[in-house]
């Protein structure tokens, strides 16, 4: 009841969880040089959302050196998790674990209710926030996720940091931060408690974050490839900076997937985004009955290169409902000599205060054509070389292009 430390000798432990519920002052860890393997490989996961490790409220508790694998379901009523903390906790501490090859291998396609997590904090509580919470240094791979996340900060968590994680090779999103989803109901879920806020995700590499193959985004005739390697869906006042996000679906998104819910005043600052399949970075809702995005900020990020499966997508999407929101001193290249199209914003729908004040600037253009030849789509109308895109749009007088 005072706390303590649980040291794990190295070794394979079979089928076997650890639940800390309500304790308070408890680390548990590898011991010095060891490396103990969580293998839940065979054990049944139950119904609901589960973890090999598993914290339920308490403070001050610090999980760090495990590995974890092996805990796989094909229930579509069981949600199998690596660390998975839920309630209201304070102090929470996830650092230096590696969790790999797990998750829920139902195949039933197009179902939203196939899910898993490597790495899951919830905050449940519409009274009292998870706060400090730190998620440091993990690895986490190779995961079957369904409709679900590899990292995820989702309800009531006000104060987190996201940093250092190695997250790749994974079948659905790398780093979710949520807000407004079920994850506390009643009055309580379209308001401030129900969302992550107040954070930063910085310094993670994040890399073949895929949803191709993934059951639960099989549309009939292919498959959506849809899963960012950072994606921001609801929450607010979070800093995104010095992540290195490759060959993922989408390198980053910051939108809303709630027409009652928003993201607000985000920083993506200083990121490298590359070799993404289908757009570099996202911004807005998806389609028009979701998605605000307001006080976005975006600068001194690279983009290059993305768009690979040149399906004639853009460098940076701008969808649905974005608002006062900036996006300067980026640099950003397309590749793509049959299709440069640097910028894409959607027509616009909806109440004119929810997609004015929109400002691009200063930002440096490149590519393997001539200016006169890059490509832009605003307000959904083409606009062929840097010049006309200014005029048109009224957007990047300060911005530079250049050939190479």
């Amino acid at each position: 009841s005072n706390g303590g430390v649980v040291e794990l000798a190295g070794g394979r432990y079979a089928g076997q969880r650890i639940v800390l519920a309500n304790r308070r002052h408890v680390v548990v860890r590898a011991a010095a040089g060891a490396r103990p393997v969580l293998d839940a490989t065979g054990l049944a996961v139950p119904a609901g959302t589960t973890g090999v490790v598993e914290v339920r409220d308490g403070a001050d508790i610090t999980i760090t050196g495990l590995e974890i694998t092996g805990y796989r379901t094909r229930s579509l009523q069981a949600v199998p998790v690596g660390i998975y903390a839920t309630g209201a906790t304070s102090g929470l501490r996830i650092e230096g674990n590696h969790v790999h090859h797990l998750g829920n291998d139902n195949r039933t396609a197009g179902s939203f209710d196939i899910n898993a997590h490597g790495i899951a904090v919830y905050g449940r509580s519409a009274t009292a926030s998870t706060t400090g919470l730190v998620i440091a240094d993990n690895e986490v791979d190779h995961l079957v996720l369904g409709a679900s996340e590899t990292v995820v900060v989702n309800g009531n968590v006000d104060g987190f940091r996201v940093t250092g994680n190695s997250i790749h090779d994974n079948n659905n999103i790398g780093i979710d931060l949520i807000g407004f989803e079920r994850t506390i109901s009643g009055p309580a879920r379209f308001t401030e408690v129900n969302r992550a806020r107040n954070g930063v995700v910085s310094g993670n590499v994040v890399t073949r974050i895929i949803s191709e193959g993934n059951p639960a985004y099989d549309e009939g005739d292919g498959y959506c490839n849809c899963a960012g390697g950072i994606y921001v869906d609801g929450a607010a006042r979070v800093v995104i900076e010095n992540n290195v996000v490759a060959d993922s679906d989408i390198g980053l998104e910051v939108a809303s997937e709630w027409a009652r819910g928003r993201t607000n005043d985000i920083v993506v600052r200083a990121n490298m985004i590359s070799g993404s399949r289908y757009v570099g970075l996202a911004v807005g809702g998806y389609d028009r009955r979701r998605g605000e995005a307001f006080g976005i900020t975006v600068t001194g990020n690279t983009l290059r290169g993305n768009n690979t499966l040149d399906d004639g997508s853009p460098e940076i999407l701008l969808q649905y409902y974005v608002h006062d929101s900036r996006i300067t001193g980026n640099s950003v290249t397309t590749t793509n000599r049959g299709n440069p199209l640097l910028v894409s914003r959607v027509q616009p729908a909806g109440d004119a205060a929810k997609n004015a004040n929109l400002t691009l600037d200063s930002n440096a253009y490149a590519g393997p054509v001539a200016a006169g030849s890059a490509l832009f789509v605003w307000n959904g109308r083409g606009v062929t070389g840097l010049a006309n895109w200014t005029r048109i749009s009224g957007q990047d007088a300060n911005s530079t292009w250049t050939q190479r």
